[in-house]
């Protein structure tokens, strides 16, 4: 089968790249930024930069630092639990196994939740997630490593499965964590820092990225960040950037899939999320599950089979044995203003989210590499 794909940006760099990139800085040997003595990682959950190009006069600051080379490519899926592991790791998802935000466990019917998960579902984050994290790796070598990121967080087992090793700080506000961030750069000469912020995307799925509350955010973020870099000592290095962008998509645009529906025949097991199903099949019927969504949403979804994703390079390469059963089936990536859900659940509080991310396209998956004080470009 031909499949007809987005192309990336051609200046766009891996997400997963950039960690081991910004540690180069740090070593002496740069890359893809300036040398720096200590360097600091901002991580603005769901900030496309398609969605920062298109808010730019709310977030002078930031698009006035952003050159047009100031990009990078999320993961497939674009969402937090694979993106975000892609990053502190420096491998892709077919090496560390987070293929999505929910995913199966091989040999079962079960697909636990593997952002928010862990505990309720049993899942360890020592071995599930199959990567040795950056800041373990670089802590055990004497690197002071720092996660500033909300308290609520220190403990999770998303947080443990690829974050450990790192000084956890709690701060409560983005300002706040900025703060300690520059402080710390500067007390630290050597340091890796990550700051993690979470206020727009939580504002983004519950109102959308084009409300009025998202639009605030965005404005106090980017004072934030320009008093931030005010306040970084002289070289250090700071680089903001997100995990995914967003779209809205309003409920009239929801698919719903009920008991009986054709589309679910000799289906077993609907996984993944609104923007990317993974659909688990009987065996042998994959291929007659793929023909059907085809005619039924190619108009306005990539339908692809497990090994059009893997041939397409979606999950990196190579992909370990143990991580290919995780992957659906059948994989169906919105690529209209659309979301899919399996009206089968009883939950149906998913069903009020408006932004959306996780699909293919540029809003989800371009997201932007702002570089700051020492990374910042010259002239």
């Amino acid at each position: 089968m031909s499949l007809s794909l987005p192309a990336d940006p051609a200046s766009a760099r891996s997400l997963t790249g950039v960690v081991p990139q910004l540690l180069q800085s740090l070593s002496g040997a740069p890359d893809w930024f300036a040398p720096a003595e200590s360097a600091v990682l901002v991580l603005v959950d769901g900030l496309g930069r398609g969605n920062l190009t298109a808010r730019s006069g709310h977030a002078r600051f930031l698009t006035a630092r952003m050159t047009k080379r100031d990009a990078a490519r999320s993961t497939f899926p674009s969402t937090t639990a694979t993106a975000l592991t892609s990053l502190l790791t420096g491998v892709d998802a077919g090496v560390h196994g987070i293929v999505g935000y929910r995913g199966l466990i091989p040999g079962t019917l079960t697909a636990p939740n593997q952002l928010k998960g862990w505990e309720t579902d049993g899942l360890d984050p020592l071995t599930w997630q199959r990567a040795r994290p950056l800041l373990e790796r670089e802590a055990a070598a004497g690197r002071p490593c720092f996660v500033i990121s909300k308290g609520l967080y220190r403990d999770s087992g998303f947080t443990r499965a690829i974050q450990r090793g790192a000084t956890f700080v709690a701060a409560t506000t983005p300002a706040e964590r900025l703060a300690v961030a520059a402080d710390l750069s500067a007390t630290y000469p050597g340091a890796l820092i990550y700051v993690y912020v979470p206020e727009l995307d939580t504002i983004g799925h519950a109102q959308g990225w084009e409300s009025t509350a998202w639009l605030r955010a965005l404005e106090e973020l980017d004072a934030d960040l320009r008093r931030f870099e005010a306040s970084l000592s002289d070289g250090v290095g700071a680089l903001v950037t997100a995990d995914h962008g967003m779209v809205d998509v309003p409920r009239h645009r929801q698919v719903l899939f009920r008991e009986g529906d054709a589309l679910l025949e000799d289906v077993d097991l609907v996984a993944g999320e609104p923007r990317v199903l993974q659909l688990y099949t009987a065996p042998g019927a994959a291929a007659d599950v793929a023909a059907r969504w085809r005619e039924a949403e190619g108009t306005r979804a990539w339908v692809l089979s497990r090994a059009d994703a893997v041939a397409a390079g979606l999950y990196g390469s190579p992909i370990d044995d143990s991580v290919l059963p995780r992957i659906g089936d059948v994989l169906i990536a919105a690529r209209g203003i659309v979301a899919y859900y399996d009206d089968r659940l009883a939950d149906k509080k998913p069903q009020r989210m408006i932004g959306q991310h996780g699909s293919l396209t540029d809003m989800e998956r371009v997201v932007p590499l702002i570089r700051l004080g020492a990374f910042a470009p010259i002239g």
